[in-house]
């Protein structure tokens, strides 16, 4: 309930006293309290808001996001005084040039091959008594997910510049065995050549970079609402327009979040269909609900049993507790199996 999900070509969100409606046509299709609501999703075309709507978003910290039919996130509105710090963001573009970059960037890369070996385990482990070649494949890629994750650790380097080309090269090594024993874990109905990012036209990569955009979209939030500058990553170098920060904390929850969803619901049958290369409107949504559903799971965090969007929001405080000296090391969250 903390998420309202717009996908109806030619709705119009507007407010009403505490609530905010959407309508198609004049026709009431939902409506929420604006208390408890965190970030309104808009995924279709065609879709007004009004500046009433708008307004109260702000003033309660809800954000807007605007995704493609692709998944590619088209825009995102905001409440200005959430780009108001100062002190974190310069420790953040004054960690790139020491040993905190390259702490986090290798944290980032680790905790993204730790989820792939797990993930990797969990889709394998029911398959151990009646696909037992299956299973051993599946043990032996994650087992070479891990090495590859040990020779991440041991990098030595100054700054993240001096150990980026080989941590990039470990990480991309890594990702061919893991997308090739995903790949093999899935129903043999399902046809899927291989991991393609932009582009892609078949239904599985579809899925995934559909799923990745929702997420990036409350990767962006908890970065955002922790005080970072979300263009000033680590591992993801530097350019115009590109959300390095982003894209790099992303990395160690695809594969809870989106991966284990999509590959849930491909070995579970469920009905998703692409129109001329792309998700039909329902599928959208069903896979945008399933993120979302995903992100109010729980996992072992510190201790305790946290959903994993609190996780989220946990870690990119760590990212910046860890930048300005106050914290301990940080510290990838790494899901069970």
């Amino acid at each position: 309930m903390t998420e309202l999900l717009v996908e109806q070509y030619g709705a119009f969100v507007g407010k009403h006293s505490e609530r905010v409606r959407v309508t198609v046509k004049g026709t009431l299709v939902e409506e929420r309290p604006f208390y408890g609501l965190e970030h309104v999703m808009v995924l279709s075309g065609g879709v007004s808001l009004s500046s009433d709507v708008v307004r109260e978003c702000a003033t309660r910290g809800i954000d807007i996001t605007f995704l493609s039919r692709s998944g590619v996130p088209d825009a995102r509105l905001i409440s200005p005084a959430l780009t108001g710090t100062v002190k974190t963001r310069r420790e953040q573009l004054m960690a790139y040039l020491d040993g905190r970059g390259v702490a986090l960037g290798k944290a980032f890369a680790c905790g993204k091959l730790a989820n792939q070996s797990n993930l990797v385990r969990y889709m394998a482990k029911n398959r151990r008594e009646s696909s037992p070649e299956v299973y051993d494949r599946a043990r032996e890629a994650a087992f070479t997910i891990q090495d590859y994750q040990r020779k991440i650790e041991e990098l030595k380097g100054e700054t993240i510049d001096a150990i980026r080309q080989d941590l990039m090269t470990l990480e991309a090594h890594a990702a061919k065995v893991y997308w090739e024993a995903t790949r093999g874990l899935l129903l043999p109905d399902v046809k899927w050549e291989g991991r393609e990012t932009r582009g892609a036209t078949d239904l599985v990569n579809s899925l995934l970079n559909y799923g990745y955009g929702v997420l990036y979209s409350h990767v962006e939030r908890a970065v955002l609402l922790a005080g970072l500058d979300p263009y000033a990553g680590f591992v993801h170098v530097d350019r115009a327009g590109k959300p390095s920060l982003v894209l790099d904390l992303i990395e160690e929850f695809r594969q809870m979040v989106v991966d284990r969803t999509v590959f849930g619901l491909l070995n579970k049958g469920v009905k998703l269909e692409l129109e001329e290369g792309r998700l039909v409107e329902a599928s959208r949504r069903l896979l945008a609900e399933r993120v979302n559903e995903r992100l109010d799971g729980e996992e072992p965090y510190e201790s305790k049993k946290h959903k994993l969007r609190t996780i989220l929001a946990s870690q990119a405080r760590h990212v910046a507790t860890f930048v300005r000296g106050e914290g301990k090391a940080y510290k990838a969250f790494v899901g069970r199996w």
